[in-house]
């Protein structure tokens, strides 16, 4: 399972070195293959191949016709990438994903159980800050209720 925030630099190729606490639990989940995607939130999504395959069957089993199915199936399954870990772990992060998720040299790596967001810095800290307003009120988001921390 994956959990936490890293604020990592992407190099001058655009790769991002995979965090070594990471590496071998995304090498294990997928047998080295992974999926690097868009999100309609404009950060990308990075997958063990073996976690995306049913998020994708199930994207693409739905309706054409309907223009938000048809945009989510353009955004998270058009944009879809296979990726593999280099020998020092990087993952080439390609032009058009960064562009898409506006990405500079600092990006955030998110683990949200079974995959990563990947977020550009000042994306980042708007969906912070988005988060914190939202779960300010005293009402608890669907799901969450009845759970104290």
């Amino acid at each position: 399972m994956f959990q936490g925030a890293a604020q990592l630099n992407l190099d001058a190729k655009g790769r991002l070195a995979i965090p070594a606490r990471h590496r071998d639990a995304l090498a294990a989940a997928g047998g080295g293959r992974l999926v690097l995607t868009a999100h309609p939130h404009r950060c990308l999504l990075l997958y063990p191949e073996p976690a995306w395959e049913p998020i994708r069957d199930k994207i693409l089993a739905a309706p054409s016709f309907d223009p938000r199915s048809a945009a989510a199936k353009r955004v998270l399954v058009g944009n879809a990438r296979p990726e593999e870990a280099d020998s020092a772990g990087r993952i080439l992060i390609a032009p058009e994903l960064r562009d898409y998720a506006n990405f500079e040299k600092q990006v955030w790596l998110v683990g949200m159980g079974s995959h990563f967001e990947i977020w550009s810095d000042a994306g980042w800290r708007r969906q912070h800050e988005t988060a914190f307003e939202a779960l300010a009120s005293d009402v608890p988001p669907p799901g969450f209720e009845g759970m104290s921390l």
